[in-house]
């Protein structure tokens, strides 16, 4: 398996993939308004067999006190390659390009088990929480010491989040 950055010809096989993961089409929509808003800052594909099998975007947060922090979703992977290895593939080259873009910290929406592997804590223990309602499920990784020092409130995502109707 190969994890690599996204390229222009692989947009159909990322919304085939998200589609294919998703109950519905938000995610996959997503995906496209985040890239053609310029805020799909990092997307990453698994590759197998030259067949795109998952994909990882991320983009800018903002809250107060939150600076260069980048909010984690859609994670997507095919479900005959689920349990393998791919998502979580995907999630430690999210969180490495995170640190080497020099951001702060990482937030997303999700299971608290599958991302605490990667460190990810209730974004509550650092006086946050997401404009969804989350609870617990909203998640934060500093990537550096003190990362969200100051940080508080409301972590909002990017516009096309609320402009789709869809949660992280």
């Amino acid at each position: 398996m190969i994890i690599r950055p996204e390229r222009a010809d692989d947009a159909d096989a990322i919304t085939a993939v998200h589609r294919a993961a998703f109950p519905g089409p938000g995610e996959a929509a997503l995906v496209l308004a985040l890239r053609a808003a310029g805020r799909l800052v990092d997307s990453f594909v698994a590759v197998e067999e030259g067949v795109v099998v998952g994909h990882v975007g991320s983009s800018p947060v903002t809250g107060e006190g939150l600076v260069a922090a980048f909010g984690v979703a859609p994670l997507a992977v095919l479900e005959a390659w689920r349990g393998q290895g791919v998502g979580a593939a995907l999630m430690r080259r999210s969180v490495e390009s995170a640190r080497e873009r020099g951001a702060a910290a990482l937030v997303l929406l999700g299971d608290r088990r599958y991302y605490a592997r990667f460190g990810f804590v209730p974004a509550s223990r650092f006086g946050l929480h997401d404009e969804y309602g989350g609870g617990d499920a909203f998640q934060a990784l500093p990537l550096r010491p003190g990362g969200l020092d100051g940080a508080r409130g409301v972590v909002r995502y990017a516009p096309e989040f609320l402009a789709l109707g869809d949660t992280p």
